[in-house]
C-alpha cells in the first residue's frame, strides 16, 4: 500500500472509493455538513433526516456513485462532535471507513483530510486507521480469503506533510509486521522460527541481529529464562536487534527496547483454564512489538543508538517443567522463589532487561503481555505504564499521546516490592492477587536498577477480543508507534 499526497478535492479526484469525514455536531453548531449533501445530491442529507446516519462515532454510511463526485464510491465516516476531534477518533473514523467498504475492489482510495486539524497530525492518525484496518488475519485459511485490494492512498488537502507521511508509512509497516508475527500460531511461530524470520527482516536493512541461543543462554547465566524454557521441547533464543546511525549520534542516549515473547503460553504447571486458551498464541505480542518498531527505526533512521532485546521461549508443562517453589538465579545474581509457573514473562524479561543494560542501554523501555490484573484496572482501552523515573515515564507518555496510543500511568513504589519478600530468597515472583499489576511491575524494577525504566503493560491492548468496527480482529500492534516516535523524539 502506498500513500501519497496530492493536491486536488474529492470532486476533482477520481478513484475507485473516496472517504470523507462527518460530525455529528459542527463547529458552527449546524447538525449536518452541507458539502456531503451537495456531493451526494440531496441524499445525505436524506439519510440524515431519516437518523440512519448523523457523524455519530464508529459510524460510517457508504453510497454508490455519488452525484456530485467522480469517485465509484463515497463512505462517510462519523467522528462525533467536531470539538472533541481528536488524533484516537480521527484513525478511529479511517478504519471504519475502510471496513466498511468491505470485500469491494478499491485499488485507488482519496482520503480528504478534515478542516481544523494541523495537516500533519491528521495525516498520520489517517495512515495508521487505513492501515490496520486494511489488513486481515487469514494468512493461512485456504479459500474466502479476504482480498486486500487498496494499492495506493491519495491524501487530499495535505500539503508540506511529505515527512509525516514517510514517518507513518514506516510505522505502519511495523504495525503490520507486529499484528503477523502476534496472529502466528504457537506451532508455526516456535522461538526458533520467530529469531528466524527477525533475522532474515535484518539482511534488508541497517539493521544486526544476534541470536543467542541455548548453551550461550547458559553461559550467561539466565537462570530466569532457562527456567520458563525447559518444560518445553521447544529451546529459547534470546534476540537482539541493533541499529546505529550513521554519523555522531546524540552522546549520551541509547534507547533499549525490551520485549516478552511467549510464543505460547499455558501457564506451566500452574496450568491455565483452557477457555480462550488460544488467545496465548498473543503472549509474544510485547516482542512482536519491539521488532515492528525497529524495522520503523531503520527505515527512518533516528540519530541515536536503539538496542531490542526479544528474550522468547514456550511455556509448557511436562516432565522437565519448572515447579512451583522452584528457586532460580537470574542474569543479575538475585535469587528467584517461583510461586507461579504463569508469572513466567516477568521472568524472562529479568534476565532481558539486566542483558540490555550490560549491552550499554542508558534508558529502556519493556513491553509485556503481562497480567489479566492490568485488564481489570484499565480494561480493554489503555496500556498500563510504569517508570521508576519520572522524566522519563513523562517522555514515554508524551511520545504515546503523539503516537496516538492510549496509555496511562499506575503507581510503583516501596509498598509494593514489599509484597513480594520471600524468607527463601531474594524476591519471590508474585504477590497476592489484589494489585497484580503493580507488583508484577514492581518485580521488573528489581533488574532495571537504576536506569531510567518504563514498563507498559499491554495485557488489555494487545489484541482484540471483540471484533471492533474500525480494525481488523487479533493483534493491533500497539506499541510500534509510540517506540517509533519515542525514538525520533530522542
Amino acid at each position: 500500500m502506498e500513500f501519497k499526497l496530492h493536491p486536488g478535492q474529492l470532486h476533482e479526484v477520481g478513484a475507485d472509493a473516496a472517504i470523507g469525514f462527518a460530525y455529528e455536531e459542527c463547529a458552527d453548531e449546524s447538525t449536518w455538513d452541507a458539502r456531503w449533501d451537495k456531493a451526494t445530491g440531496g441524499l445525505a442529507g436524506d439519510i440524515a433526516s431519516s437518523n440512519e446516519f448523523r457523524g455519530k462515532r464508529h459510524s460510517a454510511l457508504l453510497i454508490h456513485r455519488p452525484s456530485g463526485l467522480p469517485a465509484g464510491r463515497l463512505v462517510l465516516a462519523g467522528c462525533g462532535k467536531q470539538s472533541a476531534l481528536t488524533r484516537v477518533r480521527l484513525k478511529e473514523a479511517a478504519g471504519a471507513a475502510v471496513r466498511r467498504l468491505g470485500a469491494a475492489r478499491t485499488e485507488t482510495l482519496a482520503v480528504e483530510l478534515p478542516a481544523g486539524p494541523d495537516a500533519g497530525w491528521a495525516v498520520r492518525a489517517i495512515i495508521d486507521g487505513v492501515a490496520a484496518a486494511a489488513d486481515e488475519p487469514d494468512a493461512h485459511k485456504s479459500a474466502g480469503r479476504k482480498e486486500r485490494s487498496i494499492k495506493t492512498v491519495l491524501l487530499l488537502g495535505a500539503s508540506g506533510a511529505e515527512l509525516d507521511v514517510q514517518r507513518s508509512a514506516a510505522v505502519a509497516a511495523g504495525q503490520r509486521l507486529a499484528r503477523e508475527l502476534s496472529n502466528e500460531p504457537g506451532n508455526l511461530l516456535p522461538p526458533k522460527e520467530l529469531a528466524a524470520r527477525t533475522a532474515h527482516l535484518a539482511e534488508d536493512l541497517p539493521l544486526t541481529c544476534e541470536v543467542l541461543h541455548e548453551q550461550e543462554l547458559r553461559d550467561l547465566k539466565m537462570g530466569a529464562l532457562l527456567g520458563v524454557a525447559q518444560g518445553s521441547s521447544q529451546p529459547p533464543v534470546m534476540i537482539v536487534l541493533r541499529y546505529r546511525p550513521e554519523g555522531k549520534s546524540r552522546e549520551g542516549t541509547h534507547l533499549g527496547l525490551v520485549g516478552k515473547a511467549v510464543t505460547f503460553d499455558t501457564g506451566g504447571i500452574s496450568i491455565k483454564p483452557s477457555a480462550d486458551m488460544h488467545y496465548m498464541k498473543h503472549d509474544m505480542a510485547g516482542g512482536a512489538a519491539m521488532i515492528g518498531a525497529m524495522l520503523a527505526i531503520a527505515r527512518l533512521q533516528p540519530k541515536i543508538p536503539v538496542t531490542a532485546v526479544v528474550p522468547s521461549v514456550e511455556n509448557m508443562p511436562g516432565g522437565r517443567a519448572q515447579r512451583p517453589g522452584d528457586i532460580v538465579t537470574t542474569r543479575s545474581g538475585k535469587t528467584v522463589e517461583v510461586l507461579n509457573t504463569d508469572a513466567e514473562g516477568r521472568l524472562i524479561l529479568a534476565d532481558a532487561l539486566t542483558y540490555a543494560t550490560e549491552l550499554g542501554c542508558t534508558h529502556l523501555v519493556d513491553a509485556a503481555t503481562l497480567t489479566g490484573a492490568i485488564v481489570v484496572a484499565l480494561g480493554w482501552t489503555h496500556t498500563g505504564l510504569f517508570g521508576n523515573d519520572e522524566d522519563w515515564r513523562d517522555a514515554v507518555l508524551a511520545a504515546s499521546r503523539e503516537a496516538g496510543e492510549r496509555m496511562w500511568p499506575m503507581p510503583l513504589g516501596e509498598s509494593y516490592s514489599m509484597l513480594l519478600e520471600t524468607p527463601v530468597a531474594d524476591v519471590a515472583n508474585i504477590g497476592p492477587r489484589w494489585g497484580g499489576a503493580c507488583t508484577a511491575a514492581a518485580f521488573l524494577q528489581h533488574f532495571a536498577g537504576d536506569t531510567p525504566w518504563v514498563h507498559l503493560d499491554i495485557a488489555g491492548t494487545a489484541w482484540h477480543e471483540k471484533r471492533p468496527t474500525d480494525a481488523p480482529p487479533g493483534a493491533t500492534g500497539v506499541g510500534v508507534s509510540t517506540m517509533t516516535e519515542l525514538a525520533m523524539s530522542l
